[in-house]
């Protein structure tokens, strides 16, 4: 946990202020009680967790719960608006901006979108349903994309058109 919550903090320019590292360090904490023994214990620790996820939520406007699997140097950039489901999966270097929604496209289908490495998220974008967002990959402000977007691609649009990136173009 404590190299995760450190990789984060220096992710966030090293900032504790960063109110998107807050919500990391919640997310890191509520991940990390799982393993916890003896169950008492790990009760109390959810109990705590639960307290802390509802503040940091209502101070950012950031729901991140520790059910989603989140990689190394994650950012949240720009805080306010963001909602992930707890089935979404993200690789490691990813950056989501405010107004960002990670979920279902349906209730009865409880499957989110999976993330490679390296996926940069612009604001406002909507990332819908049972797909896989590839590595090196930029998805647009106000995109909607409901469909896979395979490795060195951009999503821009309503609904989202997939583009080749241009080698100048690519994710660094």
């Amino acid at each position: 946990m404590f190299d995760n919550v450190r990789a984060d903090l220096r992710a966030h320019g090293g900032d504790w202020g960063a109110q998107g590292f807050w919500v990391l360090l919640v997310y890191r904490f509520g991940r990390w009680r799982y393993g916890v023994r003896p169950a008492l214990l790990r009760k109390l620790l959810s109990l705590v967790y639960k307290v802390l996820f509802k503040l940091v939520q209502i101070l950012t406007g950031v729901e991140l719960p520790c059910e989603a699997q989140v990689g190394r140097n994650f950012v949240i950039d720009h805080f306010g608006g963001i909602i992930v489901s707890g089935y979404a999966r993200f690789g490691d270097d990813c950056r989501i901006r405010n107004g960002v929604v990670v979920g279902l496209k349906n209730v009865s289908d409880p499957c989110a979108p999976v993330f490679g490495n390296n996926v940069d998220i612009g604001t406002g974008a909507k990332i819908l349903g049972n797909i896989r967002i590839g590595d090196n990959v930029v998805i647009g402000a106000n995109a909607v994309v409901l469909v896979d977007v395979p490795d060195n691609c951009m999503a821009v649009g309503v609904p989202a058109v997939v583009k080749a990136l241009k080698p100048r173009e690519a994710v660094v």
